[in-house]
């Protein structure tokens, strides 16, 4: 099952939904900000998208800023960068997609419609 990890007050999200919905993809809605995936899930999402780490942060968010990530995070451990990014579901990069057989972070029509 396709889950989608979104935040109801960001607009990249309701368009990756509306996306889903006009080209009939079902899905299960994960609110990011209140069921937010937790270290051991981020662990396994990474390793299967074999995206770099800092690909699951949302670094235009303002918790982002405040924490001056930009500036911490090339001094962290991996363990330390993961124990961030669990702590705060406005830390991940939204909308974030999970399928069966791979991850996306951000919204890419064009990346999704190859996985969907």
């Amino acid at each position: 099952m396709t889950k989608v990890y979104c935040y109801s007050r960001c607009t990249t999200c309701r368009k990756a939904l509306k996306w889903l919905d006009e080209n009939k993809v079902k899905y299960e809605l994960i609110d990011i900000k209140e069921d937010h995936p937790d270290e051991k899930t981020l662990r396994q999402l990474r390793k299967k998208s074999g995206l770099p780490l800092k690909k699951f942060f949302n670094t235009s968010g303002q918790l982002y800023r405040e924490m001056e990530l930009s500036r911490k995070l090339p001094d962290m451990s991996e363990d330390e960068m993961f124990k961030i990014l669990a702590s705060d579901g406005m830390l991940v990069k939204r909308p974030l997609l999970v399928t069966d057989e791979s991850v996306l972070t951000g919204f890419k029509e064009d990346d999704w419609k190859k996985v969907l």
